[in-house]
């Protein structure tokens, strides 16, 4: 499923962008106030060559766009957009200009620690108003400022609105490249989800104020596996129309997935993007137009459906054909035609009388792709020529190698011709072709892979006729775990290479299709994988359109018995969808274990082996069945009102399957992920507490092996520094330094239990041999400390070997604990210039808690626990805990380290009570 997601997907088929000058970043000072406030945070101007050294003084006179980068993103990512932007101005002679600034977030990873996305968020409202001044006094003054964001940065700039203080027609446009809009990818901490939750209910409730805001949402599709595209779709507002979502692999005359960090160079969306907003300036005002409707159009234009023509706001509907060129009829319901060095213009005409009883649709295709008109309806028509067309070529679409028209005959009545023009090709070759069909020989379907078909299904369908255009609907293929692998045979008549045949899937309830060109003959494979599953008020069925080559034959199938096969098609959509989930079911796995181990030692006074206790323990019908019934029974009102009347938050799945990201048996397997995850990490655990011990022997003689008390002054000392440390720093700077306390104090506990219990077998050897080795036996005796001689001894080595089994344990859970508040220590580690203290801190309050548990649990024995009168409770409550956190911490993983703390605390208390 890892290798799926990471390395299964299309080569990269984007372009790098380079800069023709070398880029420089004009630092923009800021008001003392604003420098004051957010000291780590910078606005720079982009430019390049003359144009960076007429700006200098900041007498700008062009469009304002902002950049704002994402999660450890750099500011200097706005070259890409800032230097084509300047090759475009350069051609329109400066005419119409933009000028790039960008923001220096000091490259915070806000996608894991959300501390700082508010303080972000402000600091762009103070930029937007830095950035309007430069232009108060210019002839053409802009009243807003264009966003693009990149990542976390796109979510940054819709927070903008949620501002008490911000005035919505301050931005009118906003672009956003990969930004998770959805949810967070990795929810570590409550400020994130917290302001996921703040930023989508505002855009929900508030959605009036935003009709002047057009959004674009660009995903990488599938190369990006940081943030899957399903994350990056807007939510769909019913009031207005200003949303609109698309994936790079269906943006025409890019048609490429890009990965995360690509999708800001990538030359082909670059272009896409700087034509739109070329195409978005107002001739009148030379600012981005005001005008919502023709925003949308032309977004669309540039991102979803583009006609191989340049924009027009309202293009003319009828036209005149003129010019000498020959008339020719064409009466036949299939055409094509090449054109090479021809000198003399043509027009085609094709009657539409004879064949409107006989078919219900007709298709045409042109090579040239230029941008000029091509297909024409005729309206009137003498013997000779037509006096009034309607320009059909705004109804065509463009593929990567051939522009395409289908038109529906009943939908144009009063057309009584079609006209193909031909203009002179000087030098040129390129190929037109025309045919009338109807739809239903033209469609085919081919059956999806069901749920439970167990690769045991398969579908074949051979295209016998050489038409045009196919279209192979995909049945029951709706749903984000369906994923298989369609195969497309191409079989020619000719040997020689023919016109390539373009392959699109079509998915019509998002804008996520993938095209991909092939040779012919050739033996094409295409994933069938969603983004977006589809609506329940949707009927509509996903489709593979053929473009094909005119004299070959196509075979299609879904056959492959490894890839149809259910669980692995389950396990690579799991990953997809569901890797952020790990943790918690690692974790489950652990608490579960902890809790036999606590059973066992109460039982019988001996604390089991954790990898023995997991296997034994860890079971998905003790936690899936009753989360299950919560989710069913969440569906009746009566049940979600006292579920609420509690207090209680909602189930995770319950969201989950909301969005359609829930599907049949993903949390059994997501058990059984962390089931094997945690088994593997027990033993990698015991086997470098191993390693580190033999190192240890080698170089240090171990102390006495001697019991302690739970709490010393001295360790009353380092609760009290080490909780300090939490308040006044960064929690999770404490949590790691009491998570290697504890970690040495285990592998001291480990060699010394270890080096006692050789020294014991020592002793009993030479006392076995006493009677003919006097000598020796002797000296032997005298080598052994005091210790290895007393009685006891053997009971405390035991006693020593069952805490370590226990102190492995609590060290496999903390670990997991250390490594989600990593996020928020390494931000305060690159923050530490600014400011010392962590502010917020999302886990400050629980690492104080557990610097206090820990600090007591590390000098701790079994034989404290096993006595206690608590241990019972301690024992049955791990398992309510596991299918707390398996309920309510798939979405928020920041609750995890709770319902840890929760457990350990009750272990302090059995060693007390």
């Amino acid at each position: 499923g890892v290798r799926d997601v990471l390395f299964l997907y299309e080569e990269n088929r984007c372009s790098m962008t380079y800069m023709y000058e070398y880029p420089e970043y004009l630092k923009i000072k800021l008001p003392k106030k604003t420098a004051r406030r957010y000291p780590a945070y910078e606005l720079y101007l982009y430019g390049e060559g003359n144009y960076a050294e007429e700006n200098k003084n900041l007498l700008l006179t062009g469009i304002p766009v902002l950049f704002l980068p994402g999660n450890a993103g750099s500011y200097k990512q706005v070259r890409s957009l800032g230097s084509i932007a300047l090759r475009k101005a350069e051609d329109v002679d400066f005419k119409y200009h933009f000028d790039f600034f960008s923001v220096n977030f000091n490259e915070e990873l806000v996608a894991l620690y959300g501390g700082s996305l508010q303080r972000q968020t402000k600091f762009v409202h103070e930029c937007i108003k830095v950035i309007l001044k430069f232009y108060r006094d210019r002839e053409f003054a802009p009243s807003s400022v264009a966003i693009v964001g990149h990542s976390m940065g796109g979510l940054v700039a819709r927070a903008l609105l949620t501002l008490k203080n911000f005035k919505p027609e301050l931005i009118n446009l906003l672009i956003t490249q990969a930004t998770p809009h959805v949810a967070p990818v990795m929810p570590l901490d409550k400020y994130l989800t917290d302001f996921y939750t703040a930023v989508n209910n505002h855009w929900i409730l508030k959605a009036h104020d935003l009709r002047n805001l057009t959004t674009l949402s660009v995903a990488g599709g599938f190369r990006d596996y940081q943030v899957r595209s399903g994350l990056a779709f807007l939510p769909r507002l019913s009031q207005h129309d200003s949303a609109l979502s698309v994936v790079s692999s269906a943006v025409p005359r890019a048609w490429a997935s890009t990965d995360h960090l690509s999708i800001v160079w990538c030359k082909e969306l670059i272009l896409a993007t700087i034509r739109a907003l070329f195409d978005l300036i107002d001739e009148n005002t030379r600012q981005i137009t005001e005008d919502p409707k023709k925003r949308m159009s032309v977004l669309k234009h540039h991102f979803v459906r583009h006609p191989a023509k340049m924009f027009e706001e309202n293009p003319e509907a009828f036209t005149e054909l003129t010019g000498a060129f020959m008339w020719i009829t064409v009466k036949a319901s299939k055409w094509t035609y090449s054109v090479y060095n021809d000198s003399d213009g043509k027009y085609f005409t094709f009657p539409l009388a004879s064949h409107r009883k006989l078919y219900s649709h007709v298709y045409c295709e042109n090579s040239m792709l230029d941008t000029s008109s091509w297909i024409f309806g005729c309206m009137n028509t003498n013997s000779s020529m037509c006096l009034e067309a309607a320009d059909l070529s705004w109804r065509a679409e463009l593929l990567p190698t051939t522009k395409v028209v289908i038109l529906k005959l009943q939908d144009y009545p009063s057309l009584s011709h079609v006209v193909i023009q031909v203009p002179p090709a000087a030098g040129n070759k390129y190929a037109l072709g025309c045919e009338f069909f109807k739809e239903d020989s033209r469609t085919v379907q081919l059956p999806a892979t069901h749920l439970f078909s167990f690769g045991l299904s398969s579908s074949k369908i051979l295209l016998n006729s050489t038409g045009l255009l196919y279209s192979v609907q995909l049945q029951h293929f709706n749903q984000i775990y369906q994923a298989f692998k369609i195969y497309i045979e191409s079989h020619c008549q000719s040997f020689k290479e023919g016109k390539p045949s373009v392959y699109r899937l079509h998915i019509p309830w998002s804008h996520e299709d993938s095209v991909i060109v092939a040779k012919v003959p050739s033996l094409t494979e295409i994933s069938a994988k969603l983004h977006i599953a589809q609506p329940h008020n949707d009927s509509s069925l996903a489709q593979l359109n053929i473009y094909s080559s005119p004299d070959c034959q196509y075979e299609v199938s879904n056959t492959d018995l490894f890839y149809s096969y259910y669980p692995f098609i389950l396990v690579f959509q799991i990953v997809r969808f569901h890797a952020g989930a790990f943790p918690v079911y690692i974790v489950s796995n652990i608490l579960l274990t902890y809790g036999g181990q606590l059973s066992t030692l109460r039982s019988t006074g001996q604390c089991s082996d954790f990898s023995l206790e997991l296997v034994r323990t860890a079971k998905p019908y003790k936690v899936e069945p009753l989360i299950s019934v919560v989710v069913f029974l969440q569906g009746f009102n009566w049940f979600r009102e006292i579920w609420e009347s509690l207090s209680l938050p909602e189930v995770d799945a319950a969201v989950l399957s909301s969005q359609d990201a829930w599907f049949p048996l993903v949390s059994l397997i997501l058990f059984l992920f962390g089931t094997g995850i945690a088994y593997w990490s027990g033993v990698f655990f015991s086997t470098s507490l191993r390693l580190f011990s033999s190192l240890w022997l080698t170089l240090i003689r171990p102390a006495v092996l001697q019991k302690d008390k739970l709490i010393t002054p001295r360790r009353l000392c380092g609760m009290v520094s080490l909780a300090l440390v939490s308040w006044t720093t960064c929690g999770a700077f404490a949590v790691l330094i009491i998570y290697l306390q504890y970690l040495f104090k285990s592998v001291h506990v480990f060699v010394t239990s270890v080096f006692h219990f050789q020294d014991s077998g020592h002793s009993k050897e030479s006392s076995h041999n006493s009677s003919t080795h006097t000598v020796k036996a002797q000296s032997s005796m005298d080598s052994v400390p005091e210790a290895a001689q007393s009685p006891s001894n053997s009971t405390m080595i035991a006693e020593a070997v069952n805490s370590l089994k226990m102190h492995i344990t609590i060290l496999n859970l903390f670990t997991w604990i250390v490594l989600l508040n990593l996020p928020s220590l390494i931000y305060w580690l690159k923050n530490l210039r600014y400011s010392v203290r962590l502010d917020p801190d999302p886990c400050r309050s629980t690492a104080i808690i557990l610097v206090c548990i820990l600090e007591i649990l590390m000098n701790s024995s079994t034989s404290e626990v096993k006595s206690s009168k608590l241990l019972k409770i301690a024992a049955k409550v791990q398992l309510p805990l596991s299918v707390a956190m398996l309920a309510f911490g798939r979405l928020h993983l920041y609750r995890v380290p709770h319902f840890v703390t929760f457990s350990l605390l009750l272990h302090v208390l059995c060693c007390i009570v």
